[in-house]
């Protein structure tokens, strides 16, 4: 499950198991559940802060629990609109929001980090890749306007009709990241650019984001059902 750990006024919430070096990360429900609770600690913080997100290990987050999905099919739309509220979450929160992608993210965690207000990653290791397509799997209307509005048009494109692997130095070209770092730095990175932003923290950066991010916010608040994906 999520936790938390801290560098100066730089939030680190960690996707994983404290003590497990290497997980997938993937969305479950309660996963969720604890990622926002985790979230709810870091917001009521009071005074200059910002959060970093990263993991341990190979993966960053390989996306949606595809095991508790087939057990529980008639709970999919439900489970997708909890999906969506970790993506407002960040794309509204009140702080400066920085992804240290250490390690492969993929599906649903490509756009969690997406989520983020910058992205660092590693630049010997790990892919950013929307499998969807391959998958034959189709985006939510919401994730569609995640993506659309936060990767450059072309990039969204490539990235989302043809599965393309972006490895460090291609998703900084293709405008996916910010900045890409070699090895374990990748945190230390992403830790430094937070940091430069602690000052931005409160409730007038929260209505900047919701003004930028307003469309994509509007689809993801879509209840998801059969109407509400992209093929639809």
């Amino acid at each position: 499950m999520p936790y938390l750990e801290r560098d100066g006024d730089v939030f680190i919430l960690y996707l994983g198991n404290e003590g497990e070096a290497d997980n997938e990360n993937r969305f479950g429900p309660d996963w969720i559940d604890e990622l926002h609770g985790k979230l709810d600690e870091v917001e009521a913080h009071e005074g200059a802060a910002a959060l970093v997100t990263t993991a341990t290990g190979k993966f960053y987050t390989n996306g949606l629990d595809t095991n508790w999905i087939f057990a529980n099919l008639d709970g999919l739309p439900g489970y997708l609109d909890k999906v969506h509220s970790i993506y407002t979450r960040l794309l509204t929160f009140p702080m400066a929001t920085v992804a240290a992608v250490q390690g492969h993210a993929f599906g649903a965690g490509a756009m969690l980090a997406s989520a983020h207000d910058f992205q660092v990653m590693r630049a010997d290791r790990g892919y950013y890749c929307l499998p969807e397509v391959s998958l034959n799997m189709p985006f939510t209307v919401g994730m569609s306007s995640l993506l659309t509005s936060r990767l450059p048009k072309q990039t969204a494109i490539e990235a989302m009709t043809t599965a393309r692997r972006f490895g460090g130095a291609d998703a900084l070209a293709a405008g996916i990241v910010q900045e890409i770092a070699d090895g374990d730095s990748v945190l230390a990175a992403a830790v430094a650019r937070a940091a430069a932003a602690t000052a931005t923290h409160g409730a007038n950066l929260a209505g900047i984001k919701a003004g930028i991010h307003r469309a994509a916010l509007a689809d993801l608040a879509t209840p998801t059902d059969k109407s509400n994906f992209s093929f639809g």
